[in-house]
Order: C-alpha cells, then sequence, then structure tokens
C-alpha cells in the first residue's frame, strides 16, 4: 500500500498487509452474504463458522490436542490479571509471581487487590528491570505461577520456560510475542494475550486453558469473571468482541501462509539482529537498556546520549516514515516495536537510518 509508515508502536500495532487487503476487501459485503462480519449475529451460522475457523487455526498454529479450551474474552489482558487470581486462588494457597517489568507487578497487585496472597516468586526490580531473574523462590502452597513472557516497556524476553513443580500451574501473560516463536506450550496450563500487539486488532483477548486444571476453579465467582461460564458457553456468552476475533482467524492464517511458528520466529530474529548490531556497534551512541542475554525480539530499548538527541532521533525519524520509536512515558528513551507483521524493509530502513543519524549528529 502507499503512504504507510514503519509503525513501530508497541501497539495497538501494525498488522499484515494482506490482511488489511482481505478485511476491505469483505468490509461491506463479506463472502457474499449481504452484511460485513460487524453487523452479524454472534449466533448466526455464519458468524460460527467464522469463530469456529478462527479456534481451529489457532490449534494448529500452536500445535494443541483437544487439552486446551480456546476463549476469546473482552477486558484485555488487564482484566486476565484478575481473573487468574479470582478463579485459582483458594483462601489455603497464594498466587505466585515473576516480577519483570510494570505488567507482571500489575499482575501481582490486581491479585492483592482481589483479597488473595500473592507471592514474590522473583524479581528484577532491583536493576529497574533491566533482566529476566532466573532463580525461583516459590511459597510453601502456591496456586500457580504467573510470568510475563516478553515485557514491552523495559524490552526483556524470556528465552527459557521456568522450571515448576509438577503440581504448580504456570500461567503467562503472552500479550507482546505470543505467536512470535515455537513454545512448549504443554509446560503452561493458562496463556492470555491482549491480541493487540502480535495476532489482531485491539478489543480482544485469547485465552487458552489447559484441561486438567479446570477442576481447580473456584466456585460461585461473578458471572462474567468466572472462567466456568465463558468455557461452557464457548466465549458466547455475551457478544463477544467478533469483528477483532474475525481478524485473529485472518491473521492465524497469514501465519500458516508464511510457515508457521519456526519461519516467523526466524524472520523475527533477522529483523531484531539489524537493529541490535547498530546499537551494539554504535561505541556507545546507542545505548541497549537489558541485559543482552535477556534482549526482546519484540521490543527493543535503547537510549542516546542525551534527551535532546533522543527528541531530534524521534522527530527525525518520523519524517522519513518511521513513526512510533518514542519510549514508553514510565521510561524515556527510544523503542522500535518489531511485531510478527512488521516488515523486515522497515527493521533495515531504521538501522540505516540510526547508522546516518550517529554521524550526522556527534554526541
Amino acid at each position: 500500500m502507499e503512504n504507510r509508515v514503519f509503525n513501530f508502536s508497541a501497539g495497538p500495532a501494525v498488522l499484515p498487509e494482506d490482511v488489511l487487503l482481505e478485511v476491505r476487501e469483505d468490509l461491506l459485503n463479506y463472502k457474499g452474504k449481504g452484511m460485513s462480519v460487524m453487523e452479524m449475529s454472534h449466533r448466526s451460522k455464519d458468524y460460527q463458522a467464522i469463530f469456529n475457523d478462527t479456534v481451529a487455526r489457532v490449534k494448529r498454529v500452536f500445535g494443541l490436542e483437544e487439552d486446551y479450551e480456546v476463549l476469546f474474552l473482552g477486558g484485555g489482558a488487564s482484566t486476565q490479571f484478575l481473573m487468574t487470581a479470582l478463579n485459582f486462588c483458594s483462601d489455603e494457597k497464594e498466587a505466585n509471581y515473576i516480577l519483570t517489568g510494570s505488567w507482571a507487578k500489575k499482575a501481582y497487585t490486581e491479585a492483592k487487590k482481589a483479597g488473595k496472597k500473592a507471592h514474590v516468586a522473583a524479581t528484577s526490580d532491583d536493576k529497574n528491570f533491566n533482566y529476566i531473574p532466573k532463580d525461583l523462590n516459590l511459597s510453601p502452597n502456591p496456586a500457580f505461577l504467573h510470568m510475563t513472557t516478553n515485557n514491552t516497556i523495559y524490552g526483556t524476553q524470556f528465552k527459557t520456560v521456568p522450571e515448576v513443580p509438577a503440581d504448580v500451574p504456570l500461567f503467562a501473560d503472552m500479550s507482546s510475542d505470543i505467536m512470535s516463536k515455537p513454545i512448549d506450550v504443554k509446560k503452561f496450563a493458562l496463556i492470555y494475550a491482549g491480541a493487540q500487539k502480535n495476532i489482531g486488532p485491539a478489543g480482544v483477548t485469547m485465552v487458552l486453558i489447559r484441561k486438567d486444571i479446570i477442576n481447580r476453579l473456584q466456585p460461585d465467582l461473578p458471572t462474567m469473571l468466572s472462567y466456568k461460564t465463558h468455557i461452557e458457553k464457548d466465549s458466547m456468552f455475551n457478544t463477544p468482541p467478533t469483528f477483532p476475533i474475525y481478524i485473529v482467524g485472518l491473521v492465524m492464517k497469514w501465519i500458516e501462509n508464511k510457515g508457521g511458528l519456526e519461519a516467523i520466529a526466524k524472520i523475527n530474529e533477522e529483523k531484531a539482529a539489524y537493529i541490535y548490531d547498530v546499537i551494539d556497534n554504535s561505541d556507545g551512541y546507542y545505548i541497549g537498556t537489558v541485559e543482552k542475554e535477556d534482549r526482546s525480539l519484540m521490543n527493543i530499548t535503547f537510549r542516546l546520549p542525551t534527551e535532546d538527541l533522543e527528541a531530534k532521533f524521534i522527530s527525525e525519524a518520523a519524517n522519513n516514515m518511521m513513526s512510533g520509536l518514542k519510549g514508553h512515558r514510565s521510561v524515556g528513551g527510544c523503542r522500535a516495536s518489531i511485531y510478527n507483521a512488521f516488515p523486515m524493509e522497515g527493521a533495515k530502513k531504521l538501522a540505516e537510518f540510526m547508522k546516518e543519524f550517529q554521524k550526522n549528529n556527534p554526541a
């Protein structure tokens, strides 16, 4: 498409052009049905076919058998912070958390607000979340261990899955790196992700729940906050986010057409390498903000020698059709988010721009 910027935004983020073009083609009249997907009843046969196809594609991409429930809910990952604690913490057990950034801390805080016992099993707060903690200290009676696999604000990412006892379910917020690489899904009892970074538009949250933990769900919860409600009604207890779910299905098809998660991972590694190589070979002009072994492939965070240079860098990049490079307001600096749909040409363009900017703007 013409006049499309390279969108480095952390979310809502870039979507595949192939998906956008298909949406545009079918926007007014989906597959000859005489209406948009946005206008369909969620209980109609036509929409149920879209929903079922999306679930089937999610299972194929992730290699899921029938031992997982796939839910599509509203409320974002932030609602999942609360739901995980409410649904799986009895009075006798503690929710355990690995704190690796702002969103992980919010999950921990929500459990406490819900009146649940919450325990910090590991944290990198001591160094402003610039690394992934490797050692765990679980509480004596954990309900689950919760991790945030990729940290959008600070730019760190888990490279391996923490080892936990067999009777401790592992929960993961994968909002910013879901389906960016192959993972051993069976190690996770519950996975959730807001779609707006890697698998779709804002407005829908995907939740995967392994069926063997459903018997641990707490009873007598508010209807909409109970996973039992949504499992029993197959995400259709109330009107789900129908249009975002449809687009998630198209993104799943795009991933399959790309060759699946192994192919996607290779592309993501190559994109990130272009930018990290410039940082590493800039003689300290570009300053990476996290430990190299824990660097994210999704969110590349860095600083320049001065805040004035950072402001100039962000402004000149925008003038060169590169948008969204300002770091999160809580940490400042710069951040390049290069999710699955971000094109290789954009990573190359940013790398070349960074070299040129350093040459023209000595510290």
